[in-house]
């Protein structure tokens, strides 16, 4: 078992892309789980490369060890800007993931889709998570993608699930997986704001996120 340090530590990086950027602050009950949402030391000689592409045009592609799996599912509303927000939020999601996967906090896709205090946050997540010796495995789920505000065209606030039930931390000289029973707290609603940069990318900017949550837990 993780230490209580360790188990917060753990905590702290429980979402994707939805921690408090100026803290670990989320809901309070969230201090005993311990799995770790998107961190890999990829320095395990096992943990070979894959890639994920898209075929949209300019799409970044994500390479992550092969005991890491993320799905997304993200269907199209129909409205061109609201579509490009959410698949930006989603490479972002994905980002952060390769950024722990590697043990990089500022790799290219991190730069491209965070920024200011969201970027400093995991770019520190990233560093501590490695020195703590800590990594994960296993499958995360994206969906529930959600546009709630989107009225200027350069901001947006934007919502979605994260399923991490068959996700676990791991401790990287060993390799020992720190299983968990399933629950409900392995369901995270992520809640966040973004911009538009001088590129035309949604970048995240801001975050929050809430375990447990009724609307993830029945998707």
């Amino acid at each position: 078992m993780l230490t209580m340090r360790r188990r917060a530590a753990a905590a702290c990086l429980i979402v994707a892309i939805a921690l408090s950027v100026t803290s670990c602050s989320g809901d309070s009950s969230d201090t005993g789980n311990d799995k770790i949402a998107g961190a890999d030391s990829g320095e395990s000689d096992s943990a070979s490369p894959s890639a994920s592409a898209s075929a949209e045009a300019g799409a970044p592609t994500f390479d992550l060890p092969s005991d890491i799996e993320v799905t997304v599912e993200r269907p199209s509303t129909g409205d061109a800007t609201k579509d490009a927000i959410l698949r930006d939020t989603a490479y972002a999601a994905q980002a952060r993931v390769e950024a722990f996967a590697k043990g990089e906090g500022q790799t290219v896709n991190m730069n491209r889709y965070f920024a200011v205090s969201a970027l400093t946050y995991w770019v520190d997540r990233v560093a501590t998570v490695k020195k703590d010796g800590l990594t994960i495995t296993g499958d995360y789920r994206f969906f529930g993608f959600e546009v709630t505000d989107a009225a200027d065209g350069k901001t947006a606030a934007v919502q979605y699930c994260e399923d991490q039930s068959k996700a676990y931390g791991k401790e990287i000289k060993t390799g020992k997986v720190q299983r968990t029973e399933p629950s409900d707290d392995d369901f995270i609603l992520n809640t966040l704001q973004v911009s538009k940069d001088s590129r035309g990318d949604w970048q995240v900017t801001v975050q929050s996120w809430k375990q447990g949550d009724a609307s993830c837990v029945r998707g």
